[in-house]
């Protein structure tokens, strides 16, 4: 039988919407959830959706998220209103109680951050991190401070963090992401990095159309290369560490 999915669309308490891709499969167990973070363009979740619904058929519950990018705080408020409510209700849709955070080019570094400022959320730290296409030397919009600097001072306990860029990204240097991977390492922290034959967009599957100004759906072979390699980091990093 072809695992099942089903989709609803929740609100947070700022009035943000999450769309939540929950496996319904016979022998679902609950595992760690997934909050996912789209980029720069506002509240343009359904840019998460094929990786989250390709994570919902591994039976890992996906939340992909809104965040008003062009807000007067930068997107803080609604990213972390969104971590609230994936927090408080994960369980209800068949996750565990832990969490991954991920974010895709200027969610990367909002997710990864999460693992360095407790602060953020009352001292609540993710199971591990997944940054998709980032940039860490940029402050990230969950913090207001650049990630690689909070890794400098930071006296936390190491939690996992997953990289994956593609070497044809023209938007966002893949190597920015290589060089943030050497500082985790660097740091003592478990880093696991991978460069990927494809570009921005291709990581979720997408790829940018230029009159619509906006990601769409893709079926290019670097889009399914991408897609495939985020899914199976993603799903990696849930299982702490174990391959798919």
């Amino acid at each position: 039988m072809a695992n099942g999915v089903e989709q609803l669309t929740v609100k947070t308490s700022r009035g943000r919407l999450i769309d939540v891709y929950k496996p319904t499969h016979v022998g679902v167990v609950a595992r760690p959830a997934v909050l996912l973070w789209h980029g720069l363009g506002p509240n343009e979740r359904d840019v998460m959706a094929a990786i989250a619904e390709q994570l919902a058929r591994l039976s890992i519950t996906a939340f992909a998220a809104d965040w008003q990018s062009d807000a007067k705080d930068g997107g803080q408020g609604d990213l972390l209103g969104a971590l609230a409510y994936v927090r408080e209700h994960a369980t209800e849709h068949g996750g565990d109680g832990r969490l991954v955070t991920v974010g895709w080019s200027a969610g990367a570094g909002s997710a990864v951050s999460m693992a360095l400022r407790p602060d953020l959320a009352d001292g609540w730290r993710p199971l591990a991190v997944v940054g998709l296409a980032g940039r860490y030397d940029l402050v990230a919009r969950s913090s207001g401070t650049p990630p690689v600097e909070d890794l400098a001072t930071t006296t936390e306990s190491p939690v996992p963090v997953w990289l994956s860029h593609g070497t044809a990204d023209d938007v966002l240097d893949w190597r920015e992401s290589q060089k943030f991977a050497r500082a985790v390492l660097d740091r003592g922290w478990p880093v696991h990095w991978e460069p990927v034959d494809t570009d921005h967009a291709g990581l979720l599957g997408m790829e940018y159309d230029v009159a619509a100004q906006r990601c769409v759906p893709s079926r290019s072979g670097g889009a399914r290369r991408g897609l495939h390699s985020a899914v199976r980091m993603v799903g990696s990093a849930v299982r702490g560490g174990e391959a798919l």
